[in-house]
């Protein structure tokens, strides 16, 4: 069985906490032994060949697209309980492997059966599975070799944005899932379920976005950000919606221009980005929603959008692609200035007469909407204007809000991107219902 001497030897690196046995991606990232190898190794069965002196098994874990070749050529071996999909234990000489199509592979000595898979009836099979079938089971879809390549590429852009808020400053917040007000006003909010609506006397609502409690936090700590799950009860079911999601908030003090949030931004998702995805290192292109909507205007005619571009009108999600597609030549583009009827309380209008705010989008190619950040009020007396305006803080819900702008505020501002929506661009996946584990979206909320 392998160990912590003979493990540290083939990683390369010291186990000096773990003497876990290695996953199949930490073999195959070793160089290939020169010498036969003992380890034992778990996984589950992705397939299993049959000749008539030794048979083959491909093992999988999960931690890599590839699987690893089980090798068992000894006689007494009883294999009628290695099928498809059995969770097993292998114990046997890891070696470089004669084969054309992997360069090492397991011999089995021994092994032993730890779940056993009626063939018959596991409905994860080598053959095509339909993306509609598979969202039916959640529960096993990670099992696909697709899915399970998504989950992972989920956790490495999850680490890339810790780390590169950690190397810029920042600190990770958790802020709360149960909130008294709906964010952005829209509202999308759930509210608690029966048999009573509120909290303790106050009225709670599922989060919509950590935005307000960052603010919170930034007038404190100057630089905060949150990635974390957000719920809004809406009844799209489009490829780009989720009825629970994942955010991703950051908020910055000292924040003397859009430009500053916008750096920030395009610094976290580049950072992030496959380099193969991202070769242009010239900035993002900026565009004001006014030139924006020109734009799609002089293409209409040709383009035949669904809906026609129209100044004040939002833009439509085949508007955003095609500015990130054709307009930004297939790269991400910042929108910025959009109509202050348009957008929350909390944004900083415009000093330029135009009835906009200091505000942007991101749009990227085949999602359309990725981001959207802005400067946020940080006058007292704007910004309870602004709560008038709206109707928001009748019940003085949102004291503590104004609060911030009583006691040293400062200027400043943040972003909020959708999780699910980055890892749908960077895996070519079609829909982030294929993004997230366990996906909720109207009409289905299974688990």
């Amino acid at each position: 069985m392998l160990r912590l001497g003979t493990l540290s030897a083939i990683l390369g690196r010291s186990r000096r906490y773990s003497t876990l046995p290695p996953t199949i991606r930490q073999l195959f990232a070793a160089p290939v032994p020169t010498d036969p190898t003992e380890i034992t190794v778990n996984g589950w069965i992705k397939s299993v060949r049959r000749q008539k002196r030794m048979s083959f098994a491909v093992l999988a874990d999960g931690t890599t697209d590839d699987g690893l070749q089980a090798v068992f050529s000894d006689p007494t071996l009883d294999l009628d309980s290695l099928t498809t999909g059995a969770s097993v234990r292998l114990e046997g000489a890891l070696v470089g492997s004669p084969g054309a199509r992997q360069d090492r592979e397991l011999q089995v000595r021994s092994f032993s059966v730890v779940g056993q898979c009626d063939p018959e009836s596991y409905p994860i099979q080598r053959k095509e599975l339909s993306t509609e079938f598979l969202r039916t089971l959640p529960h096993l879809r990670t099992r696909t070799q697709a899915h399970a390549h998504i989950i992972r590429e989920r956790d490495r852009l999850m680490r890339g944005f810790h780390s590169y808020f950690e190397t810029n400053g920042f600190y990770h917040i958790h802020t709360p899932a149960l909130t008294q007000n709906d964010c952005e006003g829209g509202g999308e909010a759930f509210a608690l379920a029966a048999p009573a609506p509120d909290m303790f006397g106050h009225p709670a609502y599922l989060t919509v976005s950590a935005q307000l409690h960052l603010e919170a936090m930034a007038a404190a700590l100057p630089r905060v950000y949150t990635l974390s799950p957000a719920f809004r009860a809406e009844s799209s079911a489009t490829s780009r919606h989720l009825s629970e999601f994942w955010m991703l908030e950051a908020e910055l003090a000292f924040a003397d221009s859009l430009e500053d949030i916008m750096a920030l931004t395009e610094g976290c998702v580049r950072a992030v980005l496959p380099k193969a995805s991202d070769t242009d290192p010239s900035p993002w292109p900026r565009i004001t929603y006014a030139q924006a909507v020109d734009a799609l205007a002089a293409a209409h005619p040709q383009v035949k959008f669904e809906y026609e571009p129209r100044h004040g009108d939002p833009l439509r999600s085949d508007h955003e692609r095609w500015l990130a597609e054709v307009w930004a030549n297939d790269r991400p583009v910042f929108v910025t200035s959009y109509p202050a009827a348009h957008k929350p309380f909390y944004m900083l209008p415009n000093d330029d007469g135009t009835d906009t705010v200091a505000c942007f989008d991101l749009l990227i190619p085949r999602v359309g909407e990725l981001a959207g950040g802005s400067l946020r009020e940080h006058r007292l007396d704007r910004l309870q204007d602004a709560m008038k305006r709206h109707g928001v803080n009748e019940r003085g819900e949102l004291e503590w809000y104004l609060d911030l702008r009583r006691w040293g505020s400062t200027p400043h501002g943040g972003f909020g991107l959708g999780f699910e929506r980055l890892v749908a661009f960077v895996t070519g996946t079609e829909s982030v219902k294929e993004c997230v584990p366990f996906p909720r979206w109207a009409g289905r909320w299974l688990m």
